[in-house]
């Protein structure tokens, strides 16, 4: 894997570069061989003492991606690595029960490195509960004012400018992004 790390508001020292490799490069055990990826590393020193890391790791199957916000660096990174392990194992767990119901196996991910990975629960995936509804034709920020007043963090509707489905969410910052569909 090669490594873009890159500092926003703190200087990307050879020692945390270094950490960070190390400790990325631990996810390669999950792998049959060493993704060609590019994996991608922010970290941020924010004014109130904390720093956030974030990191992207683009696979050919999937996009691994993580953030964590902590008062330390280095522990953010740990949690990272925690969190980017939980979404392989996830994810691995998804695909052998997939290919076993199929009869075939993929070499995309080891089989053999980590015997203590649990099985997902079935009904970790399971779909408990379907809404249809119609989309009301309205801008942005109409539909932000419908998401507040419904106490929802997302809110789904047809954009009256462009006719398209559009989603707006409400951002762990407390601000607002908006999703428009292509």
């Amino acid at each position: 894997m090669k490594y873009n790390v890159r500092g926003e508001n703190i200087e990307v020292t050879p020692a945390i570069r270094e950490y960070v490799e190390k400790k990325i490069a631990k996810l390669e055990r999950y792998f049959t061989e060493a993704p060609d990826a590019k994996v991608n590393v922010n970290l941020r020193f924010n004014q109130d003492k904390t720093s956030k890391v974030e990191v992207t790791i683009p696979l050919p199957q999937l996009v691994l991606r993580a953030e964590e916000t902590n008062v330390d660096m280095y522990a953010g990174i740990d949690l990272i690595t925690d969190k980017l392990e939980r979404q392989i194992r996830k994810h691995k767990t998804k695909v052998n029960r997939k290919f076993r119901e199929k009869g075939e196996f993929p070499v995309t991910f080891t089989t053999t490195e980590n015997t203590e990975v649990q099985e997902l629960d079935e009904d970790e995936l399971e779909l408990v509960r379907t809404k249809r509804f119609d989309l009301k034709p309205m801008d942005s920020e109409e539909a932000i004012l419908q998401m507040n007043m419904l106490g929802h963090s997302f809110y789904v509707f047809t954009n009256a400018d462009t006719h398209r489905t559009n989603v707006v969410y409400k951002r762990r910052d407390g601000r607002y992004g908006l999703i428009e569909a292509q």
